[in-house]
C-alpha cells in the first residue's frame, strides 16, 4: 500500500475574472474536507468582493505583490511572505498592482464556496 498520494493532474476551477485556480489537494480533487492547498494566480487589477469564510485560510506569496483588507486594515503582502487569516474574518483579497501574483493557498477546513460567504 501506498503512503502517499502524488497529485500531477491539479483540478483547474472555472473562472471567469481572469484568475488561475490549481487545487492540487481538497474537495474537488480527493473529496478532502480537511484541507485544501491550490497554486494560483491573479492577474493584476484582479478583486473579489468582501468576505467572511468558514475556514482559516493561509497564503504564501511566490512572485508579485496581493493586497488583503482584513476587516478594516490593509495588509500588502510580497514574494517570500505568508499569512494565516482565521475563519470567521471579513476579508477582501485583491491584486490592484500592474504585475500578476503567483501565490499558494491552504485552507483548513477545506475551501468550500458555499463556505465562503462573499458580500455582494
Amino acid at each position: 500500500m501506498k503512503r502517499y498520494t502524488l497529485q500531477s493532474a491539479p483540478f483547474v476551477v472555472p473562472t471567469t475574472d481572469g484568475k488561475l485556480i490549481e487545487e492540487h489537494f481538497g474537495k474537488a480533487t480527493d473529496g478532502n474536507s480537511d484541507i485544501s492547498i491550490a497554486h494560483m494566480v491573479a492577474p493584476p487589477h484582479w478583486t473579489e468582493p468582501f468576505q467572511r469564510p468558514e475556514f482559516a485560510e493561509y497564503t504564501y506569496i511566490i512572485s508579485g505583490k496581493k493586497q488583503f483588507i482584513i476587516e478594516d486594515e490593509v495588509v500588502i503582502l510580497e514574494a517570500g511572505q505568508s499569512i494565516k487569516i482565521e475563519a470567521n474574518t471579513r476579508v477582501q483579497y485583491s491584486n490592484p498592482f500592474d504585475k500578476k501574483c503567483e501565490y499558494i493557498s491552504v485552507c483548513t477546513p477545506t475551501f468550500d464556496f458555499t463556505k465562503v460567504h462573499r458580500e455582494a
